[in-house]
């Protein structure tokens, strides 16, 4: 099909009009341009030149939906899952790896630039994942029943919340795939009700899944509504016996009608509420609800590069803010004189607290609390001042403290280039330079990247 001479498509939605894609967003869909307008076209690539069905207009961009692949990118490949241009898991598995990277360095660069105000910012190659596919160590299904009654886990449609039931799923660590067909099976047989987000009622909600990539040990939870699934003791300790690298069995309590996946409160039924995991050198306990990478390889990487760009003399004190379970605090004590981990949730302080415990590491401590009001507590200034806030970035209070702070040194960890560029926009405003940008690729087959940027005081 293409469009003829007769043909007079229209700026409104449900014209067809032929689009070639020559960017990819942050967001993953395809971006091309028709009459000095911008479409945004899902699972395209750069490169392809389809036709195109406008599903939503405004006066200056529209989305579509490709109605037809006129001419291939010969980016495209085909992708290795089977339910790829369904499931809403992945967004990327039609594009060619080395692509992939050259449009996250692109993402980033346009970041710096355009909001960051950064003028050619010095980004270095992609540091790649090391494998492109079986690289998630966590795995987090919604539960459904489909129309016939059967128990299904999967990932939603996109842009929908319509379950892809999945028996395997080449991103996650392979040695889970075992777990997925006979969990919904003995649920299905333990006749548990399962959640309706519609109705708000059933109890089940979400089948998680954790495995240490180097331990080989594995955590199952079930978040539910409320506790009281009958016979689940027996059903915890008959899955212990069935799956050898299972250490425990949890149920995580979310009552509330929002789309948070993991309530508050975590309990063991069986075996133990935490594994254990290698990380640069380290042993971390993880419980289901840890924050910890989910490309434990790669960041691992990170971590490592960090470490020989800082180069690190044990001298200098380090603040690790936003530190979590000690991820980076640990590994980052192994190289200074001290390390203060500042964390505002109090389990997840208490976990990097048995974390260095568990690692002999006495040079660290912890505080709980607010960024910037920890910060602004310090005795000293700090040498180094290492942050890894969430997707949103700092807050503004944080950027400010830091300015008044004036530490020699930042390392500023991000997972979304638009908030890190608004952020490096206002730290390089109060007097630092940006030294050096290194994107990594936690996320194959996604248009998610991270980056670690590096700053001195100017």
């Amino acid at each position: 099909m293409s469009l003829t001479q007769t043909d007079t498509p229209k700026w409104q939605q449900g014209s067809l009009i032929e689009v070639e894609i020559t960017d990819l967003s942050d967001r993953a869909d395809g971006v091309g341009r028709w009459n000095n307008r911008v479409v945004f076209v899902p699972d395209t690539v750069t490169g392809d030149r389809a036709l195109v069905r406008l599903v939503r207009v405004k006066p200056q961009y529209a989305y579509g939906k490709v109605q037809e692949l006129l001419t291939p990118s010969p980016h495209r490949i085909r992708p290795q899952c089977i339910v790829a241009d369904k499931c809403g898991g992945c967004q990327w598995q039609h594009i060619a790896l080395s692509h992939q990277h050259q449009a996250k360095e692109q993402v980033i660069r346009d970041a710096m630039e355009r909001l960051g105000n950064i003028k050619n910012p010095p980004i270095a190659p992609i540091l790649s994942s090391f494998s492109e596919l079986h690289y998630r160590n966590k795995v987090t299904y919604p539960l459904q029943r489909s129309e016939n009654g059967n128990v299904q886990a999967g990932y939603y449609r996109k842009g929908s919340h319509k379950l892809v039931n999945l028996n395997q799923c080449p991103v996650q660590d392979s040695r889970l795939d075992p777990f997925l067909a006979q969990i919904k099976q003995d649920i299905e047989a333990q006749g548990w009700s399962i959640y309706n987000e519609t109705r708000g009622t059933g109890k089940l909600r979400h089948l998680a899944l954790r495995i240490g990539r180097k331990t080989g040990e594995v955590l199952l939870t079930l978040i539910t509504t409320d506790g009281n699934l009958a016979g689940i003791e027996s059903q915890a300790q008959t899955w212990l016996k069935t799956f050898p690298d299972l250490v425990g069995v949890c149920l995580n309590y979310n009552a509330q009608r929002n789309n948070v996946i993991f309530g508050k409160k975590t309990h063991c039924i069986a075996g133990k509420e935490e594994l254990e995991e290698e990380f640069a050198g380290l042993t971390f306990y993880l419980r289901p609800d840890t924050f910890f990478q989910v490309n434990t390889e790669t960041a691992e990487a990170l971590c490592h590069f960090i470490l020989d760009k800082l180069a690190l003399t044990g001298t200098e004190t380090v603040v690790d803010a936003y530190c979590g379970v000690g991820t980076f605090t640990l590994p980052l004590a192994c190289h200074a004189k001290e390390v203060i981990g500042i964390e505002s949730q109090e389990s997840a302080i208490a976990q990097a607290q048995r974390n260095a415990e568990r690692n002999q590491i006495k040079n660290v401590s912890f505080q709980v609390g607010k960024v910037e009001n920890c910060l602004s507590q310090l005795e000293k200034t700090p040498d180094l001042v290492f942050l890894d806030p969430p997707r949103k970035g700092c807050d503004r209070a944080v950027i400010e403290t830091l300015s008044q702070l004036s530490p020699p040194k930042l390392v500023y960890l991000s997972c979304r280039p638009a908030t890190l560029a608004r952020d490096l926009n206002k730290l390089t405003a109060s007097g630092y330079e940006v030294t050096h940008i290194q994107p990594a690729d936690f996320f194959p087959q996604t248009s998610h990247v991270e980056a670690a940027v590096f700053l001195a005081r100017a």
